[in-house]
């Protein structure tokens, strides 16, 4: 079985990005080759581009403490777990204690370290970074692996608070997913109005249909189609009939 996610704002369209890039960036920091390290470094200029845009500490603030308020109404519900709803609640107010306290703007940190900025200036240039380039780096990324990891988690310190929030929320918007099986005939699946409302849609299905989903939805339909993988014709819809799973995911507001 295979998930696709597809959100339906750009709030969850950042989160996910965000939760893909500190995925992306952990791995490889945790690796000891030079390759390795420039992947997390890379990773971490992309971070501090998606984390700046807007007022995004402003954001994740306001949708955790909107969270934990509507958690908060649930105490008293009898079908509720308190040990489960106790621990998400407090997760989120550590989460949001942290992020409160990070001062200035995100990345700031970063933007003060001219070192930093002029390699993430070159690494916008292909081949960029060559040693001739930036011999700074070059000596750098020849350094011990401990020296190197050390550093990058002193730059990326500062930003997890970004990601520890961006996960917490799509959690709770994870496991608010309704699921309903469905079939698309002919590899077509139509719905107007769509069903329901939907922070985000997430679409479960079989390996052995070998077909990738193309999805379309607004609050007047949900258009799915199921495209055969790698054809040479990017829109050839798969002939036969493609059953799936598909979970409505709301953040309560």
């Amino acid at each position: 079985m295979i998930t696709y996610e597809y959100p339906l704002s750009e709030r969850i369209r950042t989160l996910l990005r965000l939760e893909d890039l500190f995925d992306r960036t952990a791995f490889f920091l945790e690796q000891s080759s030079p390759l390795d390290h420039q992947a997390a470094l890379w990773g971490l200029f992309e971070i501090l581009e998606v984390a700046s845009r807007g007022d995004l500490k402003s954001e994740l603030l306001q949708e955790l403490d909107r969270q934990r308020m509507f958690l908060e109404g649930l105490r008293s519900n009898p079908a509720i777990a308190v040990d489960k709803l106790e621990a998400v609640i407090g997760e989120m107010e550590s989460a949001f204690a942290v992020l409160l306290a990070l001062s200035g703007k995100t990345g700031q940190h970063l933007r003060e370290n001219e070192w930093l900025m002029t390699i993430k200036q070159r690494a916008a240039i292909p081949g960029g970074t060559c040693e001739f380039d930036l011999p700074s780096y070059h000596h750098w990324l020849n350094g011990s692996p401990e020296a190197r990891h050390a550093d990058l988690e002193t730059w990326l310190e500062p930003l997890k608070a970004v990601g520890v929030a961006a996960r917490i929320l799509l959690r709770v918007l994870r496991e608010s997913g309704k699921t309903t099986s469905l079939v698309a005939y002919h590899g077509v699946f139509q719905q107007m109005p769509m069903e329901r409302t939907a922070h985000m849609l997430r679409l479960t299905v079989d390996n052995r249909h070998a077909c990738v989903p193309e999805i379309s939805a607004n609050k007047y339909a949900l258009n799915i189609r199921f495209l055969q993988p790698g054809s040479v014709q990017r829109t050839k819809v798969i002939e036969s009939d493609v059953d799936f799973d598909l979970a409505y995911c709301n953040l309560s507001v």
